[in-house]
């Protein structure tokens, strides 16, 4: 953000309304669990979404947590702190490359300027809650933290069914589909009498 100066009309409109999904309790949140997971090697941010940005914005935090979340093999491998704007900018593709190969969907994934630039750090947000949330749903042992900070993600419940019950199912006629029993025209009479026109 070096280089760029204030916004203004739309573009400020825009981004006011970007700053203003950005959630200070998720933050705290965020922030407790990225410690608990990787160690407090990694530090604590100042308060607020400047230190926040601040202490993400290198990558390496970043990375440090999707290696911690990798139960054999590290996600990324080469981790390296560097005050060049497009080492860290890599950085940060490198963690985003990892999380969508950990499971993270492509729509819940930030684009690097998000972070780097702070443009919307909404987004990093919601990308860690996904991170959580498949972490905590896995369950497969790396997870550190409270298991209650993030939602268990929705899972595959497979049926299988014999081919005798398939074959059942087939001779039932569902009740959206309509039915045939029960009404009939049987027994009706005629409409009434029709329409008298008479010629005086």
């Amino acid at each position: 953000m070096a280089n760029k100066g204030p916004s203004y009309g739309l573009s400020r409109e825009v981004q006011s309304k970007i700053d203003k999904k950005y959630d200070p309790e998720l933050e705290d949140r965020l922030v407790q669990w990225i410690i608990a997971q990787c160690g407090d090697s990694v530090g604590q941010p100042q308060p607020g979404k400047q230190g926040f940005q601040q202490w993400l914005k290198d990558g390496c935090v970043l990375c440090e947590l999707i290696n911690s979340l990798a139960k054999d093999s590290k996600l990324v491998k080469k981790i390296q702190s560097s005050a060049m704007a497009f080492k860290q900018m890599e950085q940060i593709s490198q963690f985003l490359g990892a999380a969508e190969r950990y499971g993270v969907t492509k729509s819940d994934i930030f684009q690097t300027v998000d972070l780097w630039e702070g443009k919307d750090l909404a987004a990093v947000q919601m990308t860690l809650m996904s991170l959580g949330s498949l972490a905590v749903t896995k369950d497969d042992g790396c997870y550190r933290g409270d298991p209650s900070w993030f939602h268990k993600k929705s899972q595959e419940n497979k049926r299988e069914f014999s081919d005798e019950q398939l074959k059942e199912g087939q001779s039932v006629i569902g009740l959206q589909m309509g039915t045939n029993k029960g009404a009939s025209q049987a027994g009706m009479t005629g409409y009434g009498r029709p329409r008298q026109i008479f010629n005086n």
